[in-house]
């Protein structure tokens, strides 16, 4: 991406996230450091029309030890992370971010039901996990709110 790539992408994602009523807000810096592609740690990806950065998919990298299996020894596994659609309808937008993830040779693709994402979660046939994640932030009064007004991805 070049400057004025992340400059778009930057604004896209601030725009996309003003709509929960808890997420957070990423500086340019922040927005560079968290992401700026790196190998193995994290994927991000814009889809631009007209010069228009008008979707963006990312996804982060955390692998996991196999224990006492004779061949595989560790699990690579995608977290979807933030993904914004504006043009691209975000189930074929996540369904392009699986084909990548497959392309660079991860094993799983999990998502939470946070943000938009219930929109793709079955068509795209992902599996319920066998449990709720739940947020405990420190020296914030917070309220219950359901998951699609959580704009937060902790990893």
């Amino acid at each position: 991406m070049t400057n004025s790539d992340v400059v778009k992408a930057h604004l896209l994602l601030a725009k996309f996230l003003e709509k929960f009523d808890l997420a957070p807000t990423f500086t340019i810096e922040e927005f560079q450091h968290w992401f700026m592609p790196k190998a193995d740690i994290v994927d991000s990806y814009v889809v631009a029309n007209d010069g228009e950065i008008v979707d963006f998919v990312s996804f982060y990298t955390l692998p996991s030890t196999v224990m006492h299996h004779p061949v595989h020894k560790s699990l690579k596994a995608a977290y979807s992370f933030y993904n914004v659609s504006t043009h691209t309808p975000l189930t074929n937008l996540m369904n392009d971010a699986l084909i990548a993830a497959k392309n660079l040779d991860f094993d799983v693709f999990n998502a939470l039901d946070l943000m938009d994402n219930k929109v793709f979660l079955d068509k795209l046939k992902f599996g319920a996990g066998d449990g709720n994640l739940q947020y405990y932030l420190y020296n914030w009064k917070c309220p219950e709110m359901p998951t699609e007004k959580v704009g937060l991805v902790l990893q």
